[in-house]
This record gives structure tokens, C-alpha cells and sequence, in this order.
């Protein structure tokens, strides 16, 4: 009985740390279909800014040949994604670290991918720009950088719903906001990175894939 009363309490814990994010199971699939077409077949897959947990135990699941290292700077968030791994049982899904993209050093030596959903709207500039000095201390010629989130495209009219969206980030916080994906495209290129592909998404999101220069030239 007390062996029964302590899983129970273990798994009380769990189920209470798990955080649930909607937009996770609308997106997933989708942000799949290019992981499939963008990342190596065997390798380390660090995903920033983690969120819940909930993407990359189903990613896990996907690509069962990857071994996948979450991270998030909240502690909360940290929980959640404990939560939702060890659910899933899955033996391809490292423990969650404290990572705050902007924070050097990462706490991280190599990666064959790195993984970023929806951060840069609801962060400020310099989180993305941590982002790219981060990834490219720690990705090999042949590795990846892919970002999916909402995105501004100079000369390309703006969704409504991303113009209303922008507004209310900006409102919550003047260093939040849809980045240009221009600006993005120049960030990385300061870091030594070159955008190898765009892809269009569901609900006027994108996808954006980053490569090393030195594997373009």
C-alpha cells in the first residue's frame, strides 16, 4: 500500500507540473513535415525555448533516430517538460536544462540541429540574436538552425490576424513583437549563418531554416 500511495504522489506531481499549450497540437504535425525534410537522420536535436514539453516528446516519438535535448530558461517550464518526458518514457529524450538563449556560454558543447519554436515574438531582439551567437558556437559545417513562428516579409502584405498579434505583443511588452524575416536573415548572417529555405505554414506562420556559410560556399 505505501509502495501504491508513493506512485501515486509521484505521479500527482507530474500530472500537476505538466503545462498545456494549444497551439502545440494545431502546429506539431506541420512543424514535422519539415523537420523531415531539414534535419540530419541521426544526431542531437537541441530544441530552445521548450515551452511545455509537449513538442519535442512528440517529436521524440517521430524521429526516434534523434536524440533530443530540451531546454528553457523558466523553471516552470523546466517542470513541465520533466513531466510530459517522463510520461512518454522515451529513452531519446535528454533531462531539460536551464538555457537562456542571450546567456553565454550555452550550457551545451554540440548539437547537429538546433530548434526554435515561436521565441522571437515574445522575447526581446537580443534573445534572437543570442540565438544565432549561440547555435553557431556549437554547430558543426553541416548542422541546422530552423525557427517556426509568426513573421513580417518586406513587400509582402501582412495577415491581419499577425498585424492584430503584433499590436497586443507590443502592448504587453515594447521589446516583444513579429520580427521581420529580413532582419532575422541579417542577424544570422552576422553569426556566420545563410537562410537555405523558407517554408509557408499554417495560420500565416513560418519556417525558417539557417545553415552554416561555410557549408554553402
Amino acid at each position: 500500500m505505501n509502495g501504491e500511495r508513493i506512485w501515486f504522489a509521484a505521479s500527482s506531481q507530474r500530472t500537476q507540473a505538466k503545462r498545456h499549450a494549444p497551439a502545440t497540437t494545431r502546429n506539431r504535425d506541420a512543424i514535422a513535415a519539415v523537420l523531415a525534410q531539414e534535419l540530419p537522420s541521426t544526431g542531437v536535436v537541441l530544441e530552445i525555448a521548450s515551452g511545455s514539453g509537449e513538442h519535442v516528446v512528440h517529436f521524440a516519438d517521430l524521429f526516434p533516430n534523434i536524440v533530443w535535448q530540451p531546454s528553457d530558461p523558466d523553471p516552470a517550464a523546466l517542470d513541465s517538460i520533466a513531466a510530459w518526458s517522463a510520461e512518454a518514457g522515451r529513452d531519446n529524450i535528454r533531462p531539460p536544462i536551464a538555457l537562456d538563449a542571450q546567456a553565454e556560454p550555452w550550457p551545451v558543447d554540440r548539437a547537429d540541429a538546433v530548434l526554435c519554436i515561436n521565441m522571437t515574438h515574445i522575447s526581446p531582439w537580443s534573445a534572437t540574436i543570442g540565438l544565432m551567437q549561440g547555435a553557431a558556437s556549437i554547430l558543426p559545417a553541416n548542422g541546422v538552425l530552423l525557427l517556426y513562428g509568426p513573421f513580417l516579409q518586406q513587400g509582402v502584405e501582412t495577415a491581419p490576424g499577425n498585424a492584430r498579434f503584433d499590436r497586443e505583443l507590443r502592448a504587453r511588452d515594447p521589446q516583444w513583437g513579429i520580427r521581420f524575416v529580413e532582419a532575422v536573415d541579417d542577424a544570422a548572417i552576422s553569426a556566420g549563418f545563410v537562410r537555405s529555405a523558407l517554408h509557408a505554414m499554417p495560420a500565416n506562420n513560418l519556417s525558417l531554416v539557417y545553415r552554416p556559410i561555410r557549408a554553402e560556399r
